[in-house]
């Protein structure tokens, strides 16, 4: 295969073209479509299933879809659906087992998973498959489940033209351009044309890109898709002043601004369902009547709930103020210590789908302000 340029363009006509490599070399889609009033991950056969022309218009507690007036197909910032459902799912089987004549057997789930390419990736969402990785890969006990489907999961991503009233990954240094972790990156551009700028990440990317027969991109491409993503990077929603943040929020683990909060949190774990980082998760043992069969579940958990932190005698976080407090110093502070990065990415979802419109950055900066004062 001779080399391919650094980027390449072609027609979104083409694109269906892309699918169609993808579907015979047995990829299963998932990318956005719009359900239920949202733009949610599913599984997609062409480019028809994509949100063409509407977008999302997000602030805290509120997220509403409208029409562009354009045919961007990926016009929108991102939905309630992390790829983490596909990755590391609300419920998982890990075993069954059964009992005959007196003995006992146990078949372990072996974990298989489709070959699925994932359209639509942003930057903040590949930085939280990353961070994913780490957690769940990195360390002596590896998530055989986790690591079953990552290992079969092809990733095109999608740099951002625009951002959301509720994002602010440009803070985090997690987008909103692609830097890696990808097998295609694109970027959409809507200039009285409709092409694609993209870049290959991959040997498996750029030999669909070659496949695809995508020219080499134009100075006036490339000029293009660096102006679109330069224009989302200005049009962050939030933003988070992250030097000193994790010293910062462990220093006042006493602070009022835990009682202020925990005022309006109704603990509904909304934030921890939505985030495309937290792995909380539990297990259930499901045994039947005549108690001849049994199966374990894995199910996702939040530290939101007063059973997480439950051992003999109580919950270690009984009230919603320490529950808080663990969620966003976990995520902000203390998982540098465990895992050598920050928990948060700042795709902002946390903040949309709060139902009282609960704002991670601005409780960080409530913190950090009231401290410069003193």
């Amino acid at each position: 295969m001779s080399k391919m340029p650094a980027l390449h363009v072609f027609e979104a006509g083409r694109l269906g073209d892309l699918f169609a490599a993808l579907h015979s070399d047995g990829w299963k889609l998932v990318g956005p479509r719009v359900r239920d009033a949202a733009i949610v991950y599913d599984e997609i056969g062409s480019p028809s299933d994509l949100p063409a022309g509407w977008t999302d218009e997000q602030a805290p507690g509120s997220y509403r879809l409208r029409q562009r007036g354009d045919g961007a197909l990926f016009g929108y910032a991102v939905g309630p659906h992390s790829w983490k459902r596909y990755l590391f799912p609300p419920a998982v089987r890990l075993w069954t087992a059964s009992r005959a004549s007196g003995k006992v057997s146990v078949n372990i789930e072996p974990g298989d998973a489709p070959a699925t390419a994932f359209v639509g990736v942003r930057a903040c969402e590949l930085a939280a498959i990353a961070i994913q990785d780490k957690v769940l890969l990195g360390g002596a006990y590896a998530d055989s489940d986790y690591r079953a489907r990552r290992d079969r999961i092809l990733l095109i991503a999608v740099n951002c033209g625009q951002a959301g009233g509720t994002c602010f990954c440009a803070s985090m240094n997690t987008g909103p351009k692609a830097q890696g972790g990808f097998d295609i990156s694109l970027t959409e551009i809507l200039d009285g044309g409709h092409r694609f700028v993209a870049e290959a990440g991959s040997e498996r990317g750029a030999a669909l890109l070659q496949r695809l027969g995508a020219a080499a991109a134009a100075p006036g491409d490339e000029a293009a898709a660096e102006k679109a993503v330069a224009k989302a990077a200005a049009q962050m929603g939030r933003s988070l002043q992250t030097d000193g943040l994790p010293a910062l929020m462990q220093r006042n683990a006493e602070h009022p601004r835990w009682d202020q909060v925990a005022q309006r949190c109704l603990a509904c774990s909304n934030c921890t369902m939505v985030c495309p980082t937290c792995f909380c998760s539990s297990a259930e043992d499901a045994p039947d009547l005549p108690l001849v069969k049994a199966e374990r579940w894995r199910r996702w958990d939040s530290c939101f709930t007063a059973d997480f932190s439950y051992i003999h005698g109580g919950s270690v976080r009984p009230t919603i103020r320490s529950r808080y407090r663990q969620w966003i110093t976990h995520k902000l502070s203390t998982w540098h210590d465990q895992f050598g990065t920050s928990g948060c990415v700042g795709c902002g979802r946390c903040i949309t789908w709060c139902p009282s419109g609960i704002d991670i950055t601005e409780e960080a900066r409530q913190i950090r302000a009231s401290e410069a004062k003193t």
